[in-house]
């Protein structure tokens, strides 16, 4: 059994038919990823997931349950934790106060601290700011802090939403180190990355999105290798 699979998924915005009966899996511990140009579906299809859209058609499972019934908060509650794109920290609250926000859906003050740690652990920017209001960060720290703040929540898969998006290559290569601590320590990835070689680079697998279908699917290097993929997405002739 497949830790997430999704099955004939058509979701819509309107009448707007976004994702046009898309499947996927993914295993327990890989790093997955979605690549695909601007529109082809690739956010809502993350969104999809985490329950801000429901389907029309299809379902989502997580270890097997459908999580149709259940609302976005419940499903942080399930292990899906998304780090949307454009980071969506709480300008106002401080990088704690932050990370306290990701971890409501916990109950226990000791593993709260012990994510806490984690997080700090990973990213020890962010401890060094720990008092430091969220809106006055740079780009790389709120990144930092939106992925952390996720963490915070104890999922079994973590949902990222273009996280190297207006960030300096030096803090694009950080942040994808990161995303393979993360996966090493036993989280599940899916990635949505624009830059798609770098996103290849780290993951086992990948899927090729193109206006709300998939028409690719195979291991990262299999993919790396692939003409039109190289054409379309790696920037190669």
């Amino acid at each position: 059994m497949s830790l997430l699979s999704i099955e004939n998924i058509h979701t819509y915005y309107g009448n707007i038919h976004a994702l046009k009966g898309i499947s996927l899996h993914i295993e327990k511990g890989e790093i997955v990823t979605l690549i695909g140009g601007n529109g082809a579906g690739k956010t809502t299809t993350l969104r999809t997931i985490s329950g801000l859209l429901k389907p029309r058609e299809g379902t989502v499972k997580l270890n097997g349950e459908d999580l149709s019934k259940y609302k976005a908060h419940e499903i942080v509650y399930k292990g899906i934790s998304m780090v949307p794109e454009g980071r969506g920290v709480f300008a106002r609250l401080t990088v704690t106060e932050n990370l306290e926000m990701g971890a409501y859906s916990r109950k226990d003050s000791q593993e709260i601290n012990r994510n806490m740690e984690r997080v700090f652990n990973l990213f020890p920017r962010l401890k060094e700011r720990r008092t430091q209001v969220a809106g006055t960060l740079s780009g790389g720290e709120q990144q930092m802090l939106a992925t952390g703040r996720a963490l915070m929540a104890s999922p079994s898969i973590l949902l990222m939403d273009e996280p190297s998006m207006g960030l300096a290559p030096v803090l694009v290569e950080l942040i994808f180190d990161i995303i393979q601590q993360i996966n090493k320590e036993g989280t599940t990835v899916l990635l949505v990355e624009q830059n798609a070689l770098m996103a290849l680079g780290i993951a086992s697998r990948g899927y090729v999105l193109q206006t709300g279908q998939i028409v690719l699917n195979d291991s990262a290097a299999v993919l790396k290798s692939d003409p039109t993929v190289q054409k379309a997405y790696l920037g190669m002739e």
